[in-house]
């Protein structure tokens, strides 16, 4: 199955002009005092800088600022967001000419304003409930990541949620949302589709989308995947936050092989290494 004016799946990425490699690191640098992962480490304005710099150096191709945690907590609106991610935006963009800046965003407002900014990706990550923000990254011609949350409002979790099918949902809403983006003007070669590991889905969703991840990528429009330290990473192996690693990295290796192109994690250099071995057995 190819995707209806999708790019060539053996093609590179493009990301606003900027080329990516096989496989592309995505760094997590989260300008919230909540993140589920490292509790506001990297709130502040520097320590978010820091944090660039430091996944830059481990080799991140991408850094995904966010300025609201995913989960349930104290509301941010459009105003705070905005003064959290962009004056970083645009300090990334002068200290890091070469990376891509991503920006995970729901909103249309916040999206214009990063994209003003410097930010080369949109990063959609509750599945197009602002149709306006594919318009933004049209306009800009910046990158657009197409996710899928099952039809959930942001920042609310699941509850009974089925599917008769849960990589057929998936698959049918991402690559709509990537064709209507194409439709609109978004450059073909920079977007990205994500499943969107437990965003409106439970453990086993998400553990079934990992094991027929093959099947998102014969679309033929590059595949990200979003599982680091995730919770059904957590419940699989009984371990809490702090205890996710190597569960990250074996799902990261997995998600690989199956034909993922674009990885979002919060250890940039752990994410490198795993990718660079299974580039290594695939080239074997």
């Amino acid at each position: 199955m190819t995707a209806l004016n999708g790019p060539d799946p053996g093609r590179g990425l493009v990301i606003n002009g900027r080329p990516l490699g096989r496989y592309a690191v995505m760094a997590v640098v989260n300008r919230t005092p909540d993140s589920f992962y490292d509790r506001g480490a990297t709130y502040g304005f520097e320590a978010a800088l820091a944090a660039v710099d430091r996944a830059v150096a481990e080799g991140a191709d991408i850094v995904d600022i966010g300025g609201v945690k995913a989960g349930p907590g104290d509301e941010v609106d459009v105003a705070e967001e905005l003064r959290r991610v962009v004056d970083v935006v645009a300090a990334v963009r002068e200290r890091h000419p070469d990376v891509v800046i991503s920006v995970d965003t729901w909103r249309a407002e916040v999206g214009e304003a990063v994209a003003e900014a410097g930010a080369d990706l949109l990063n959609d990550t509750w599945g197009g409930v602002d149709p306006r923000l594919a318009e933004v990254a049209a306009a800009h011609r910046v990158g657009l990541v197409c996710a899928h949350a099952g039809g959930l409002a942001p920042r609310t979790r699941p509850h009974r949620v089925g599917y008769a099918d849960v990589v057929a949902d998936v698959i049918a809403h991402v690559t709509a949302e990537a064709e209507r983006a194409v439709a609109l003007g978004v450059p073909p070669e920079g977007i990205l589709i994500d499943p969107a590991h437990d965003f409106g889905k439970n453990t086993r969703h998400s553990l079934e989308i990992t094991r027929r991840l093959d099947e998102l990528a014969a679309t033929g429009w590059p595949v990200l995947v979003a599982v680091s330290n995730k919770d059904f990473i957590g419940e699989t192996l009984g371990q809490d936050v702090r205890r996710r690693g190597v569960g990250t990295t074996a799902v990261l290796g997995v998600s690989a092989w199956l034909g993922a192109r674009v990885f979002r994690v919060h250890d940039a250099a752990a994410a490198r290494r795993a990718l660079a071995a299974v580039e290594r057995l695939a080239a074997s």
